[in-house]
Parts: C-alpha cells; sequence; structure tokens
C-alpha cells in the first residue's frame, strides 16, 4: 500500500496561494499585508497551532521573493503586447459538430468562404469537431450540417492579437493573455493560436471591455 506524504504548512501555503490568482497576483506586485493573508490562510486551513501561523507568514514572504521573477517575465510580456495589434471580427459562429460530419462537405464550404477572402477555422477535438467560420455563411453551413451540430454560438465577436515574431519565444504571453480575461469576468468562448495571431471569441457584450484591458 502506498503511503500518503503529509504535506508541510510551506506546502500547503504556497498551494493555497497558487489556487487563487487573485491573492497570487497582488501578492506578486507587492501589495499583500502579510500578516492579514497569514491569518486568512490560518482560517481557511484551520491551522491552529501558533508556530503553523508564522510558518505560514515565512512561506507566503519567501513565495513573494520567487515570483518576482514571474513579475519581472510580466513587464516582458506587456512590452511584447504593447507592440501588437487588434483586429475585431464581429458576427462570427462557432459550431460543435459530431465526428460523423462530411469533411468534403465542411471543405467546400471553406473554399467558398476563402474566394470572398474571410476566414473559418476547423478544428478537431477528441470527440468532436469544432467549426468558426463568419455568420454571413449561416444558412449554408446549417443547411449542409445540421443533422451533426451538437450546440451551436451565433454572433459573436473575434478579438485577434496580432503580436510580433518575438510572442513565439516569449514564455507566458498566452497564460497571461488569458488570466486577463478571467479577472475581468470575460468568458472566452473559442480560443486558438496561430503563430504570431492570438484569437478570442467572445460575447459582443464583453467587446468594450475586453478592449479596455488589452489595452496595453
Amino acid at each position: 500500500m502506498e503511503k500518503t506524504t503529509k504535506k508541510s504548512t510551506s506546502e500547503l501555503t504556497i498551494e493555497y496561494i497558487k489556487e487563487h490568482p487573485y491573492i497570487k497576483n497582488c501578492l506578486k506586485k507587492g501589495l499583500i499585508n502579510y500578516s492579514a493573508l497569514a491569518r486568512l490562510i490560518s482560517e481557511e486551513l484551520d491551522i491552529q497551532k501558533k508556530s503553523s501561523k508564522e510558518a505560514v507568514l515565512v512561506a507566503a514572504r519567501r513565495f513573494r521573493d520567487k515570483l518576482k521573477d514571474e513579475y519581472k517575465t510580466e513587464e516582458e510580456i506587456k512590452s511584447l503586447l504593447s507592440k501588437s495589434e487588434i483586429e475585431i471580427k464581429t458576427k462570427v459562429d462557432v459550431l460543435i459538430l459530431d465526428k460523423n460530419v462530411d469533411i468534403d462537405t465542411i471543405d467546400d464550404i471553406q473554399k467558398n468562404i476563402r474566394k470572398e477572402n474571410r476566414m473559418s477555422f476547423f478544428l478537431e477535438g477528441s470527440d468532436n469537431y469544432t467549426f468558426i467560420f463568419p455568420h454571413k455563411y449561416a444558412d449554408i453551413v446549417y443547411e449542409s450540417l445540421s443533422r451533426h451540430v451538437i450546440k451551436k454560438h451565433e454572433n459573436l465577436v473575434m478579438i485577434i492579437f496580432k503580436s510580433p515574431k518575438e510572442i513565439e519565444d516569449t514564455k507566458g504571453v498566452v497564460a497571461y493573455l488569458a488570466g486577463l480575461f478571467s479577472e475581468n469576468n470575460v468568458n472566452i468562448v473559442e480560443f486558438l493560436s496561430c503563430w504570431t495571431d492570438t484569437l478570442f471569441i467572445i460575447e459582443p457584450k464583453d467587446v468594450n471591455k475586453a478592449l479596455n484591458f488589452l489595452d496595453f
């Protein structure tokens, strides 16, 4: 029988901070009252011993030191993103399709879309396909694929983040961008990346908010 290793107070503290991104973000930027944080973690984890509470405080301070490098990386990411351009495409539909769909039919539809210099994306998942296309082609798409539709989202907005090629060698850019959407309570309906382009598909109601926090 495998032994279960009991986690130390320090490990539990770091785990707690990592599981609460808002706390981690404030800690990273030096905006945390350590005593208040230690009290909160001690209460949440039901830590009673005084020595353990002090261990929580020490662990939080040490973890902050480790996060300093992460903060420097964040500044590098912001510098890169400040050189990026944003393109908005409205009236975008997203279909989730079963695996029985005829790929040749999809290919024909995409060829027609490309003829008009419009974009579409066809992605394969483990047990489904995702088809992203302009709403302008909805009638022909639904007529051809209606039997295979599992779920659909209509009239969404695609935000295309066009970054310098250095994005390929800069760690954490996608995670940072996705984190901004989460922190601002904006749901990402679909996401994909095409080399220097990072694409987020969201609800129209969230566009203005997204453009504000994506302004670097």
